[in-house]
């Protein structure tokens, strides 16, 4: 209590008003200064600045109007197949000649393309509506290639139009030869289905495979052309891989969003 008494009647000393007051040192004032300075230069960055950010997702390269599963329009056994994996082929060419009960009937081509896949084999019994054959539809070698890249649907609206892409082809090694160059043609307004996505690939694993995180959005992408390559694509690289791409090639795509503020992150 002692202490206490001498502590109070020390403060209330009128002796003690005359002393200077101690003001900050200059080294407080520096870090003031400076804090206000970064605190400043962050809002007006958040305002004026912008982020870039990007979406990857599983992409595969195709003609433009895609693939066609083709199916047996009637039930028997399959005693030719007239075609070849690879091969291109007119609308109404014959792919399997089938015998049914009613005679022989031919399996052909709805419209013009290439064979990716052949899934009848002679001697084998088909049912009517069976798979048969998957047709790329491509009708000349130098139709050109494109990306489809099967984007979350949450992430579509962020897609800008003519937006930059970089796809990671699985058959080209990145490290030595870079990424495909190329850019946003157009999105799809709704997520696709997994009978969707088989439908235009041709490729029914693929439509389970694209889909295992819900239903995505087709983003498809025109590759970047380039003379200087022996692809005839533009790569990171100068030259790119020293052969051709081909269609059904998996890759993955990497989407450059839209720019967004700072400060639009912090407003609802």
């Amino acid at each position: 209590m002692q202490f206490r008494q001498q502590a109070l009647a020390k403060l209330q000393s009128p002796e003690e008003l005359d002393l200077p007051v101690r003001f900050a040192r200059p080294q407080g004032w520096l870090v003031l200064s400076v804090t206000v300075v970064a605190l400043a230069a962050a809002s007006v960055w958040a305002v004026t600045g912008s982020v870039a950010s990007t979406v990857s997702a599983p992409a595969v390269l195709t003609h433009g109007e895609g693939s066609y599963i083709l199916q047996s329009p009637a039930a028997g056994q399959v005693t030719a197949v007239l075609v070849k994996e690879g091969q291109r082929l007119p609308a109404g060419a014959p792919v399997l000649n089938v015998r049914t009960a009613e005679g022989d009937t031919v399996v052909r081509t709805v419209a013009a393309g290439r064979i990716t896949a052949l899934a009848a084999t002679i001697g084998q019994i088909i049912s009517t509506g069976a798979n048969v054959a998957a047709v790329e539809k491509v009708a000349r070698a130098d139709d050109p290639l494109y990306a489809t890249v099967y984007v979350p649907a949450e992430n579509a609206a962020s897609i800008p139009e003519n937006a930059s892409v970089d796809l990671t082809v699985q058959t080209v090694p990145s490290q030595r030869y870079g990424v495909l160059r190329g850019h946003v043609k157009s999105v799809d307004r709704t997520a696709q289905s997994a009978q969707q996505i088989a439908a235009f690939l041709g490729d029914s694993q693929l439509g389970e495979q694209f889909t295992k995180k819900g239903r995505p959005v087709a983003v498809l992408v025109r590759l970047d052309t380039s003379k200087s390559t022996k692809s005839g694509y533009a790569w990171s690289s100068a030259d790119g891989p020293p052969y051709p791409l081909t269609s059904m090639t998996m890759a993955t795509g990497s989407i450059r969003l839209a720019d967004q503020r700072p400060v639009d992150w912090l407003l609802p």
